[in-house]
């Protein structure tokens, strides 16, 4: 059922008059001149930028090294991400269904198109109580007006996220961006101090903070989810935008440069050391892939393009590469903790490992399931799904404990690589066997891969049933209003092993 079109809202900003000035000639005089103060030579291409969301008389000096770097730059629109300070929000985020948004330097336009396509995600609902009195978003748009000049926004609050969803969010917002999107993950850094409940250190309290945030920037550097959320994990540190940071890292293609523009404390600015609250401006060089829609023939329509795109090739050195990648990525973190690159597990990549394709990647121990994880919207190279979700399989699947290391030699790694989906207009149109299956309702949705209704030697009515369950929906919800894409699949797997 298609969400009813948005009628014209705008929303008004609640931070005027306190975090910033309400008087709009003051307001752009006084971020025009941080941005004036900032003298570094911009990237050649700015696809994200981290900005801290204290008010602008303590961090908007600090935002400035980011907003420099996109001044004057022309970006269809800004996805600006956001963590909710106040309101519970488990494994989801929220945007407005609004069509503008108003601040004292005049009025934004909402991307209520790309809003609309957003909310098809399970994992992205529109909750008016995020809307009010969050800062974490709207502190960014006075600066984005004034960098940018025109540009459609789209808000998104976070809520408080566990590994998977994270990953959910992440492939939901990679399956709509493109390259003329920029990405705003807005985030304070580590809230020190008796008033934050956190003291875990009481000597050369600058240097100590400094090392602590640098030790969590070093993964986002480095584009290493599971070590930026163990990392907080294990420190304690209190970053209130872990979650929108955790989505940012898990967007972010392999070729991604972050950098580290500009780092600062409140203790440096007031001169306060009790309580004091760290702020980084960071950006990331690169450009965002092209959407699926995108990489469609223009002439074509969605069904015609993915009935003459050609199938995906992988010949047998590719598959046997991909496993060997498979198998290596995940071994070698459970002996290093660390994502190895292909070099370090002697896996050399071939054209066939470089489409542009989704994966899932599936584990069984002695016949039976132990991992499964994978990414439907083709949005990165294959290597790259098949080297993540190895990892995902064996390390996050939430229905089974982690794998060790002890049992690897136990475990078959099979890989299925995907074409892209595509709608169909009816169930009807679903092949057994030969077709995975999308089904989406009411912002909820699940997938099978095509192995799964042979395996289970279901037909095509006790698929839907289950695959409505999966989703959350009634077992008959598929037959009415429902809708679904299809996927082929090449499915390949080791052999010879117990």
């Amino acid at each position: 059922m298609k969400t009813p079109p948005v009628e014209k809202k705008v929303l008004d900003s609640r931070l005027a008059g306190s975090w910033y000035t309400a008087n709009p000639a003051e307001l752009e005089r006084e971020i025009q001149g941080y941005l004036d103060a900032v003298t570094d030579t911009p990237l050649e291409s700015v696809m994200a930028l981290v900005l801290p969301h204290a008010g602008y008389a303590y961090s908007g000096q600090i935002a400035a090294f980011g907003a420099k770097q996109v001044e004057g730059r022309a970006y269809s629109r800004v996805v600006v991400l956001g963590p909710t300070h106040r309101v519970a929000m488990r494994n989801v985020v929220s945007v407005p269904r609004a069509t503008h948004f108003r601040t004292p330097l005049g009025t934004i336009p909402l991307d209520t198109e790309f809003i609309e396509r957003l909310g098809r995600h399970a994992v992205v609902r529109s909750l008016p109580e995020a809307e009010s009195g969050e800062h974490s978003v709207e502190i960014e748009f006075p600066l984005l007006q004034v960098a940018l000049g025109d540009f459609r926004l789209v808000p998104v609050t976070v809520g408080q996220l566990d590994d998977g969803a994270v990953r959910d969010v992440a492939r939901a917002l990679r399956a709509e961006i493109d390259e003329r999107t920029l990405v705003v993950a807005s985030t304070d850094f580590t809230h020190y101090g008796p008033r934050f409940d956190y003291v875990p250190f009481r000597e050369d309290v600058p240097a100590n903070l400094r090392t602590l945030d640098m030790g969590a920037f070093e993964f986002l550097r480095g584009k290493d989810l599971a070590g930026f959320r163990g990392y907080i994990e294990r420190t304690g540190a209190t970053i209130c935008g872990r979650d929108t940071m955790s989505v940012l890292i898990a967007m972010l293609p392999e070729e991604a440069e972050v950098r580290l523009l500009k780092y600062d404390t409140s203790g440096r600015l007031t001169g306060d050391w009790e309580n004091v609250v760290s702020y980084v401006s960071a950006a990331v060089a690169g450009r965002w892939p092209a959407t699926r829609a995108e990489r469609r023939p223009a002439a074509a329509t969605a069904a015609a393009a993915a009935a003459a795109a050609p199938a995906l090739a992988l010949s047998g050195a590719d598959r046997r590469q991909l496993l060997r990648l498979a198998r290596g990525t995940l071994e070698f973190y459970l002996a290093h903790r660390r994502k190895p690159t292909p070099a370090e597990i002697d896996v050399a990549l071939t054209d066939g490992m470089k489409q542009i394709a989704g994966a899932f990647v599936t584990l069984h121990r002695r016949g039976n399931l132990r991992g499964c994880i994978g990414e439907i919207v083709p949005t990165r190279e294959l290597y790259l799904a098949v080297m993540d979700h190895a990892l995902n399989a064996g390390l996050k699947d939430p229905r089974f404990p982690r794998v060790t290391a002890e049992e690897m030699a136990e475990i078959d790694v099979e890989i299925s690589a995907l074409s892209p989906p595509r709608e169909v207009g009816s169930w009807r149109d679903i092949v057994i066997g030969r077709h995975g299956i999308v089904l989406a309702k009411d912002g909820r949705s699940a997938v099978f891969l095509p192995q799964v209704a042979p395996e289970q030697k279901w037909g095509i009515e006790e698929t839907l049933t289950h695959l409505a369950l999966k989703a959350g929906l009634d077992p008959d919800a598929w037959r009415e209003d429902a809708e679904f894409s299809v996927f082929e699949a090449v499915v390949f797997g080791e052999k010879g092993r117990p």
